[in-house]
This record gives structure tokens, C-alpha cells and sequence, in this order.
């Protein structure tokens, strides 16, 4: 649709209805191309506007014939639809039809645009443009107008030229093979499927279409090719300017048979051809990735046990000191056997029970204090045992067992700094015991007894630690204020325990007292003094 558009004028082709109320049609930018066809007659009303005005309009009506009904009905225009010009030479563009009238008068268009108008050496001469140098821009869709009557009615006879500049008409080299190289080697897997694959790139032909072919040689004889079954050509890049062409062949199961042939790519246009020829070989499963993976596994290890010894240091630490090593412990050097640390609760059900192993297992070996020998523990009827925890455990181990037990409230003297006092007897002690409970955890003193005792275990491995919970299911539900140390926390997860559990009180040949007496220092402190305890 032809119309004029300046800087910052839009202009815009839309096809009116008739009659009342109209139909819609689609609106047609200017400059738009598009077929011509009869459905197109009509009535256009062309409508301008800018950013400065409020627009203005300008109507025509257009009829579209078929070409049979002007002109020469039995005129071939098919050839003359398209032409082919060499670039940087000159070349002739024919109007379609113009053998089919007497009208010599025509003019030509370009892009929408007149060639005459164009600053180029050019002339239109007998119906033919005339072009005195062909460049890349003319690559382009031609148009020519001329008038034409035909019953009295004067008709604008338009033709359309499709001109494509390519660099020439016949190339100059024969298709070069780009892959595979002649005479390599391709591997492949016996049993399994291979494709051969032949690109090769083509310069631009006018007049024959591209040809790539597979042979195979039986045995390796040259002589005896068969023809392989292809797969559909693949085609890239523009062919004006050169472009590839892929061919592909399958080897469906491949078989000894196939290793003992050879395989010819061959591809040719007018100049000539150019073939490569492969052969198969089986592929041999190395080892090197082998030896590659193994030391990267090793490497994925060790970074991964660096990571955990990073992260878990603390727990290891503990681990290892709780159970694996506890140094020298020498009697002589200390004044007390156990430092017991507890925090008196409230009576309940809960606070009576038997004592029952949670980390720890195995019968006493040691005969020395048999524990059949406790009369706390054989007393009739379990009496004694039905005593709290707090009364029951220091009488035992102290009372029967005869070790040297510290009670802060006992043996510490009143005035002091409390934990100057809570350090110095951790350190007269061979064991530190923690009775823990809700209670406990939520009382900073002996919140402080225990980190102060972890924290002689990490610096000294003679000391010994015992945790003893009363109720653990309680315990963790606790939600201490201020919370616990870091400290605290972790060691609480790695720490030995036992469990003081409710049920029916138990005898010296339980699980619990078997383990608290295997647990307990192998030596005894050597009293300087005797002592009487009253309880």
C-alpha cells in the first residue's frame, strides 16, 4: 500500500465497511507488503496523525482482478518472477508481461521506493531497469507499474520481481570435507549403535542442489562399494554465501564384520568432487579416569573429615577424654574421690525410682566391694531405696563403697568466693558427678559447677565426669533462662550418663549400680584424718 510517512507522522491503510454500521477490517501499516488478492477490493481510507496534529484522512477505492481477466491469460510469468544478479557487475531486471501489452511506459519501485529517485547510475529502457552496478542492498523485492486500458477502464498493471545478489553464478571450487579428516579412525563399541556423520560446505550453486553420499568397502577393497542408507541432510547457513551440509549414516548393531571394512564420504557439485574414507576401530575401556577418581574420592574424603573435625573438635575432644583416656590418677595428690553436684527439687513421684544405665553397661570386675555386701541397697523391702536421689546416692557411694565424697554445703567452708571454691574442689577431685534435673539446669551455681567440670576435662584428662539424670524427658524441655553455654550444651550430648528412672526400687545387682561402681576411680584418696559423716 503506497503512502508518504514523514518524522513523527504515522500513516496507516484500513478497509471500510459498507452499509450501515460496516464490518471491521484489519488496519495496514504503510509500507506493508502483501499479496494481492480479490477479497482485497475495496473501499480504503488512509489516515494520518502526529504528536502536533489531530490527523487528516483521504479515501480511494481499490478493485483486484484475477490475471487471467487482464492482460494475456496464456502468458508464463513464473520465470520471470525472480532473477539472480551477480553483485559488484551490472544486470537486467525484465517486468513480468510486458510482452502483453503495448505500454511502454513503466516504473519501477524499490523497497516502496522509485529506483528513479535513488542517487545511483541506472535507466529503464523498453520496459527492462537497467542496473550499471549490482550491490548487496539490491538483494530486494522490485516492483513495475504501468498503465494499462482495457474496456474503457484504465488499470495499473503492478508486477513483482524477486532479486537476489549472489556472489556468483557457478562456484569456483569443488565441496570441502570438514569432517572427518581422510584416513582416521573412529572408535566405537561393538554391540552398540554408531553414526558416521560427513559435514562438509558447499559455495553457493545457482543451478545444482547439494549431494553427499556414504559407501562402504567390503574387506577394505576400494573397488567394491555399496551405498549406505542416509539419513535426512541437515543444511546451515545462507546458501548465497556458502553454507554446510551434514550427512548422516547408522550403523544400527556394530559387529566385527564392521571393524574389517572401510567407510567413504563423498560430496561433489559442478566443479568436481572430494571424498575422505575412515575406518573403525573398538574401543578400548582406559583406566585413567580410574586413576583419576580414586585420588579425587580421596581427596572428597579427607576434605570431608576436615570439615567434621572442624565442626565436631569439642565433641571428639570429650569423647576421647571420657573414655579412651583419663591420664594418671594418683591419690596422693588429691582430697576427695568424688565432687557430687546436685540441686535439691521438690518431692514427687518422680524423684523416687531405681537408678537404670543409659550409657554404659557391663558387671563390676572388681570383687574388692562385692555388692551384696550394701546393706543400703538389701535393706527390707527396698526402704532405703525409696529415699530421694539426693540422699540416696551420696549415702551409697560414700557410706558402702567408702569413697571420699565433697558436698559444697558440707565441706566447703561458708565466706569464700563461690567460684574460687566450686574450681578448687573440682581439682582436689578425681570425678566430678552432675545430678541433673530440671532443677539443676535452671540454677545458674550449678550450671556453673558443670561447665567449670567440662572445662577441667578438656585440660586435664585425670579428671573424670559423670552425668546422672533424673528425669531426662523434663530436662529437655527446660528452657533455661538465660540459656545454657555453648559449652554446656554440647558437651551435655557426648558426656557419659546414666538414668534415674522410676519403677520398682532394685537391688545391688542391678544394671545402674554395677556400672556407677565400674565407673568410680580405680584408687581411693589416703584419708590423712578420719571423718564421721552424719547424715
Amino acid at each position: 500500500m503506497p503512502c508518504l510517512r514523514g518524522e513523527k507522522v504515522e500513516v496507516a491503510w484500513s478497509k471500510t465497511g459498507e452499509g450501515r454500521g460496516g464490518n471491521e477490517y484489519p488496519s495496514y501499516g504503510c509500507g506493508r507488503k502483501l499479496l494481492a488478492e480479490a477479497k482485497h477490493s475495496g473501499k480504503y481510507t488512509c489516515l494520518t496523525w502526529s504528536l502536533l496534529s489531530s490527523g487528516s484522512k483521504l479515501s480511494f477505492h481499490l478493485q483486484v482482478v484475477e490475471k487471467t481477466s487482464v492482460g494475456c491469460p496464456q502468458h508464463n510469468e513464473s520465470n520471470e518472477s525472480s532473477v539472480y544478479l551477480k553483485v559488484s557487475v551490472g544486470g537486467t531486471v525484465d517486468c513480468p508481461g510486458l510482452s502483453c501489452s503495448n505500454s511502454k511506459d513503466i516504473i519501477w519501485y524499490k523497497g516502496g521506493k522509485a529506483v528513479s529517485e535513488e542517487h545511483r547510475p541506472s535507466c529503464e529502457k523498453n520496459g527492462q531497469l537497467n542496473l550499471c552496478q549490482v550491490d548487496e542492498n539490491d538483494d530486494n523485492v522490485f516492483f513495475c507499474d504501468r498503465q494499462i486500458i482495457e474496456q474503457g477502464v484504465k488499470w495499473t498493471f503492478r508486477r513483482a520481481v524477486n532479486v537476489t545478489v549472489v556472489p556468483h553464478f557457478t562456484p569456483s571450487v569443488a565441496p570441502k570435507i570438514r569432517y572427518p579428516h581422510d584416513n582416521m579412525t573412529e572408535e566405537v563399541e561393538l554391540g552398540q549403535s554408531h553414526t558416521l556423520a560427513c559435514e562438509t560446505y558447499f559455495p553457493f550453486d545457482m543451478n545444482v542442489l547439494p549431494k553427499v553420499w556414504w559407501y562402504m568397502h567390503h574387506g577394505g577393497n576400494m573397488a567394491n562399494m555399496t551405498p549406505l542408507r542416509m539419513e535426512t541432510q541437515q543444511q546451515k547457513g545462507k546458501p548465497i554465501e556458502g553454507f554446510t551440509v551434514t550427512q548422516q549414516t547408522i550403523i544400527e548393531e556394530v559387529t566385527q564384520q564392521h571393524l574389517n571394512n572401510t567407510y567413504t564420504c563423498v560430496a561433489g557439485n559442478t566443479v568436481g568432487n572430494s571424498s575422505v574414507t575412515i575406518k573403525l576401530k573398538k574401543r578400548i575401556k582406559e583406566k585413567w579416569p580410574l586413576l583419576v577418581g580414586y585420588p579425587f574420592a580421596s581427596l572428597l574424603l579427607v576434605a570431608g573429615l576436615g570439615i567434621v573435625l572442624h565442626v565436631k573438635w569439642l565433641e571428639l575432644q570429650l569423647i576421647y577424654r571420657s573414655h579412651f583416656q583419663h591420664g594418671k590418677q594418683d591419690g596422693d595428690e588429691k582430697e576427695y574421690d568424688v565432687f557430687l553436684s546436685y540441686v535439691w527439687s521438690p518431692p514427687s513421684a518422680d524423684a523416687e525410682g531405681v537408678l537404670t544405665c543409659s550409657s554404659c553397661s557391663g558387671p563390676d570386675a572388681d570383687g574388692e566391694a562385692g555388692l551384696s555386701s550394701m546393706d543400703l541397697l538389701n535393706s527390707e523391702e527396698g526402704e532405703a531405696t525409696q529415699q530421694p536421689v539426693e540422699v540416696l546416692l551420696p549415702q551409697v557411694i560414700e557410706r558402702q563403697w567408702g569413697y571420699h565424697l565433697c558436698l559444697l554445703e558440707r565441706d566447703v567452708l561458708p565466706g569464700g568466693v563461690y567460684t574460687n571454691d566450686v574450681v578448687l574442689a573440682i581439682q582436689k577431685s578425681q570425678m566430678l558427678i552432675c545430678l541433673l534435673s530440671a532443677d539443676y539446669l535452671s540454677n545458674s551455681n550449678a550450671v556453673f559447677v558443670l561447665e567449670s567440670g567440662v572445662q577441667a576435662l578438656l585440660q586435664n584428662s585425670a579428671c573424670k565426669l559423670l552425668l546422672i539424670w533424673t528425669n531426662r524427658a523434663s530436662a529437655s524441655l527446660v528452657q533455661p533462662d538465660p540459656p545454657l553455654p555453648t559449652l554446656v550444651r554440647r558437651a551435655l550430648k557426648v558426656l557419659p550418663s546414666l538414668d534415674w528412672t522410676s519403677g520398682k526400687p532394685a537391688g545391688p545387682t542391678s544394671n545402674f549400680w554395677k556400672s556407677l561402681r565400674k565407673a568410680m576411680p580405680d584408687h581411693r584418696v589416703k584419708l590423712v584424718h578420719s571423718r564421721r559423716t552424719d547424715y
